[in-house]
């Protein structure tokens, strides 16, 4: 322990490790911003019953759609010696998957519902450093600001609402001697693909009478899905179709037609396409009847001629 608190000073007090190291940031904001110790011996405060089911009950829909997800993730790597937590946008743990044999252990470190995994509070972990820095983590072992959780390994990945923010964050800790890094790795990219998972899910709920457009992307920590109306007009965009289009980090999406993004050179490749399959599966289905094929589209036939006309299809 002497040697963590001894090893995490002198990496603060170096003048370019923080600036070179994300941890070695995360640690400097421990000490520097929020006022902790790395030889605090305390675990994290639980909140009361109360008021956890209150916190519970304000991220309703959120909890509902995300447990399924929770149970198939922790049926990968329940037996391994890991819990799976999801947490509120301020790192308060409001779910938890954990074996009977590893609840006791993980409880004495304070990985249990109700507890704050902050960065104020706790320092350097992965739910904390997660939120703080709106990315994918794994901080392992001792890369943990406090020397009482320094066996610890956490992975971490944020999940965004609908709205562009941060809803939470998904975590799976492992108290396992003998965790690799690779093995955090393997992890990780379960924890990720959860994570958006969760995401669309999300999205998808918030957007329930809307249609909902994807595009294909080769990457693993964005899903770009635009949220579109009746009249073919954008109402909501993921953030990664936020970022992919311009349309503002948070808040809501201001409306624009559809055809005024999907027309773009300069946009993600794929929705053309998609845009132009559904149309000709819509036709083809109504043995090139327009009007059937704009009922079944749920567009006005105005609406699809528009469409038929920028994509190239003819009468």
């Amino acid at each position: 322990m002497k040697d963590h608190v001894e090893t995490v000073f002198r990496t603060v007090e170096s003048g370019s490790a923080p600036a070179v190291s994300r941890i070695a940031a995360s640690w400097r904001r421990s000490i520097d911003k929020y006022g902790l110790h790395p030889g605090e011996q305390q675990a994290p405060e639980r909140m009361e019953d109360g008021q956890l089911r209150q916190r519970r009950d304000e991220q309703g829909s959120f909890l509902q759609i995300a447990a399924p997800k929770l149970d198939q993730l922790f049926g990968l790597v329940g037996q391994s010696g890991c819990t799976v937590l999801l947490t509120d946008a301020k790192g308060v743990v409001l779910d938890q998957r954990c074996t009977a044999a590893d609840a006791d252990v993980f409880d004495e470190w304070g990985l249990a519902q109700g507890t704050d995994w902050s960065e104020a509070a706790v320092g350097t972990n992965g739910v904390g450093t997660c939120i703080a820095e709106e990315r994918n983590v794994i901080v392992h072992r001792e890369e943990h600001f406090l020397a009482r959780i320094a066996s610890m390994s956490c992975i971490d990945a944020p999940i965004y609402g609908p709205d562009g923010f941060i809803a939470g964050a998904l975590d799976v800790s492992s108290a396992r001697s003998d965790q690799t890094e690779a093995f955090n790795r393997l992890i990780s990219a379960m924890v990720s693909q959860t994570a958006r998972q969760i995401e669309v899910d999300t999205f998808r709920a918030a957007f329930s009478q809307s249609r909902i457009i994807f595009a294909d992307r080769d990457s693993s920590e964005s899903t770009i899905l635009l949220a579109v109306d009746s009249d073919d007009i954008v109402v909501g965009a993921t953030r990664g179709a936020r970022k992919a289009f311009g349309l503002g980090a948070t808040g809501p999406v201001t409306p624009l037609p559809a055809s005024d993004l999907l027309g773009r050179d300069e946009g993600p490749t794929g929705f053309e396409k998609a845009e132009r399959a559904a149309v000709m599966r819509a036709l083809a289905r109504a043995n090139g009847n327009v009007s059937e094929a704009s009922r079944a589209l749920g567009v006005g036939r105005a609406t699809l001629y528009r469409r038929m006309k920028r994509l190239g299809i003819g009468d």
